[in-house]
């Protein structure tokens, strides 16, 4: 992917004409793509600019990959996105897997030193 390459600058936000600075995408085709793409939604100011973050960024850089180095279509592009995104919330996330097994580890160390209670009879 020839888009790695692109160093997006650590900020919170970006407007229109720097993100399409960075992308190499004109304006009018990020707000095509933007009513194309559900996975393309910068936040807007009062007076309707656009925000875009880091992101929506790095969303429009594969959007790019995939229609222009891939040759897919809007449609197809919409649906690689699609798949890609149920695939990665499919896959368990690798951090609340340890934070759920420290939990339990915890959790038997507690119990296991606990005093063991004599059995009435």
């Amino acid at each position: 992917m020839q888009d790695d390459k692109i160093k997006i600058p650590n900020k919170l936000y970006f407007d229109i004409s720097e993100v399409s600075e960075l992308t190499g995408v004109k304006p009018y085709v990020l707000r095509y793509w933007e009513s194309e793409f559900t996975q393309l939604k910068p936040t807007k100011t009062s007076k309707g600019q656009r925000k875009y973050k880091k992101k929506d960024i790095e969303k429009i850089l594969e959007i790019k990959e995939l229609l222009r180095d891939e040759n897919y279509t809007i449609a197809g592009a919409r649906k690689k996105l699609t798949q890609k995104q149920t695939e990665q919330v499919r896959k368990p996330d690798l951090y609340s897997i340890i934070e759920d097994t420290k939990k339990e580890l915890y959790s038997l160390r507690d119990m296991l030193s606990r005093p063991v209670q004599p059995r009435r009879k």
